[in-house]
C-alpha cells in the first residue's frame, strides 16, 4: 500500500515519531469553600434583619392602641439596641467556645420567641422584656461581630470587600422587610407584622445548621488567600473572662505596654508612638455616634417624623427601604476602599458628609416624596454603614487575634449611642412636638466623629 503525504512521518529519517497523547480534559475549579460560607452568612443576616426593621413602624400603632408615650416605647427600643451591642463581644467569645453555628441558631430562636410573644402583651414593661431584652439579646449574638468572626477565620485576601458585603446583608433584609412590614401594619395591624418577623427568624435556623461551618479546618481547606493550612484551635473556655480581658487590654492605659509586646505574636501591629486617647476609645466614640445617627435616629424615628409632616407610613418606610438599596452599594464600595486607602481618612470623610446631610433633613420633610428627599435618601444610604469595614480593619490592625471581640465592644458603643438617641429622640418629640432639635444635634455629633477619626494613630510607618 502506497503512503500518502499525510501518512509520512515528520521526524528524522529512520526514527519513529512518538504518538502525541490526547489532551486531558480540563477540570473545572470549584470555588473556595469560604465563598459558600460567606453566602450562607449573608443569607442568614438578611433573613434575620426583619426584627431590626420593625421598631420604627411600631411607635405610632403602639401609642394609638395602648396610649403609651413615645418616650416609653423609645425606652424599649433603647434597651433592645443597648443589649444588641453589649451582647456582641460575649457572643464573639461564645462562638470561639461553642462554634458559630450553635450560637447563631440559638440566637435566631431567641429572636423568634421574643418577637412572637409580643402579640400577647398588654403593658409597657412587657414590651421592654420581650422586644427589649429577648430580641436584644438574640440580635446581639447576630451582630456585626458575627461577620467579623467569619471574615477573620475564612479569609486572608479580600477581607475588606467581604466585610462590606456581609455588612450590607442587614440592609438587604431591610430592603425586603420594610415595605412588607409597613404594608402589614397599615392593612392588618402590628401583631401580624411581629409574627412575620418571628417566622422569618425561625426559617433561617435550618439553613444555618445544615450549611454553615465554623472553621476552614472543618472541611480540610486553608483560608481563602492563604497557602498555609490553619489547624482548628481548641475551644476557648471562659468566654466571659476572655471578653472582659480583651476589653481591659484594649481600653485600659496601664495594659497598653503589655498589649504592645503581645501584638506581634497575635498578628496585630503596635501603635507608633503614644497618644493621649487610645485607639479603642476613639473607635468606640466614633462608632457610638455612628449608631446614634443610624439605628438610633433614622431607623427608629424617620418614619414617625415623616408621618408628622403628613407622609403616609408606607411611603416613609419605602424611603427607608431605598436607604437599604444604596447601603448595599455604599458598604461594598467602602470595603473595596478599605483594602486600598487610609482607613482613618475614610472614616473622617464618611462622618463629615453624614453630618452635613442631617443638617438639611428637617427642611426636606413634606407630605409627599419629592426629589430633594430622594437625594437625601440616596446619599444617606451610601453612607449608612460605610463606616463598618474601616472600623473592623482598624480593630484587626491593633488587636490581632482578639480583634473580633474588641470589635464587639466597639459595636457595644455603637448600640449604646443608638439606644440613647432612640430614647432621647422620643422624649424630644414629646417635649417639643418636633424632631428638628434631634436632627441638628446629631449633625453636630457627626462633625465631632470626623475629628476623632483623624486623631486615630495609623500603623507603624504611616502618618
Amino acid at each position: 500500500m502506497t503512503q500518502t503525504p499525510l501518512d509520512l512521518p515528520t521526524g528524522a529519517p529512520g526514527k519513529e515519531v512518538p504518538a502525541v497523547p490526547p489532551a486531558a480534559p480540563r477540570r473545572l475549579r470549584r470555588p473556595h469553600r469560604a465563598w459558600s460560607v460567606a453566602a450562607v452568612t449573608f443569607l442568614t443576616i438578611t433573613g434575620a434583619a426583619g426584627f431590626a426593621s420593625l421598631p420604627g413602624l411600631l411607635i405610632d400603632p403602639l401609642h394609638d392602641e395602648f396610649h403609651w408615650s413615645r418616650g416609653t416605647i423609645g425606652f424599649a427600643v433603647s434597651v433592645n439596641l443597648a443589649l444588641y451591642g453589649l451582647t456582641a463581644p460575649f457572643a464573639a467569645a461564645l462562638m470561639d467556645r461553642f462554634g458559630i453555628r450553635r450560637v447563631v441558631a440559638a440566637a435566631l430562636t431567641v429572636i423568634a420567641t421574643g418577637a412572637g410573644l409580643t402579640v400577647f402583651m398588654t403593658a409597657g414593661w412587657q414590651l421592654v422584656l420581650l422586644w427589649g431584652v429577648l430580641v436584644g439579646l438574640g440580635s446581639g449574638s447576630m451582630a456585626l461581630a458575627f461577620a467579623a468572626t467569619v471574615t477573620g477565620r475564612w479569609f486572608v485576601a479580600r477581607r475588606g470587600l467581604v466585610t462590606g458585603v456581609l455588612t450590607a446583608a442587614g440592609a438587604s433584609g431591610q430592603l425586603v422587610f420594610l415595605p412588607l412590614l409597613s404594608w402589614i401594619v397599615e392593612r392588618h395591624g402590628w401583631r401580624p407584622a411581629a409574627v412575620t418577623v418571628a417566622l422569618a427568624a425561625l426559617a433561617v435556623v435550618p439553613l444555618v445548621w445544615l450549611l454553615l461551618r465554623d472553621h476552614p479546618a472543618d472541611v480540610g481547606v486553608a483560608p481563602y488567600g492563604s497557602a498555609d493550612f490553619v489547624p482548628k484551635p481548641p475551644p476557648q473556655r471562659g468566654a466571659a473572662r476572655r471578653a472582659l480581658r480583651a476589653l481591659a487590654s484594649a481600653a485600659l492605659p496601664r495594659s497598653r505596654l503589655l498589649l504592645h509586646s503581645q501584638l506581634r505574636s497575635s498578628g496585630g501591629t503596635p501603635m507608633r508612638g503614644g497618644t493621649p486617647i487610645g485607639p479603642f476609645w476613639l473607635l468606640a466614640g466614633t462608632f457610638a455616634i455612628c449608631g446614634a445617627t443610624t439605628n438610633g435616629l433614622v431607623k427608629t424615628h424617620f418614619v414617625p417624623a415623616a408621618h408628622d409632616h403628613g407622609m403616609p407610613m408606607t411611603a416613609a418606610a419605602s424611603l427607608l427601604a431605598v436607604v437599604g438599596v444604596f447601603d448595599i452599594a455604599g458598604t461594598i464600595a467602602s470595603g473595596w476602599f478599605t483594602d486600598r486607602f487610609d482607613t482613618r481618612r475614610l472614616l473622617a470623610v464618611y462622618y463629615a458628609l453624614r453630618g452635613v446631610s442631617l443638617m438639611f433633613l428637617p427642611v426636606l420633610f413634606a407630605d409627599t416624596v419629592h426629589p430633594p428627599m430622594i437625594f437625601f435618601i440616596v446619599f444617606y444610604g451610601l453612607d449608612w454603614v460605610a463606616t463598618v469595614p474601616p472600623t473592623i480593619a482598624l480593630c484587626r490592625e491593633y488587636y490581632g487575634a482578639d480583634s473580633a471581640i474588641v470589635f464587639g465592644w466597639v459595636l457595644a458603643a455603637h448600640q449604646v449611642g443608638a439606644a440613647l438617641i432612640a430614647y432621647l429622640g422620643g422624649l424630644a418629640r414629646d417635649a417639643f412636638g418636633t424632631y428638628d432639635p434631634v436632627w441638628y444635634a446629631s449633625g453636630a455629633l457627626c462633625a465631632v466623629a470626623a475629628l476623632m477619626a483623624v486623631v486615630i494613630r495609623g500603623r507603624k510607618g504611616q502618618g
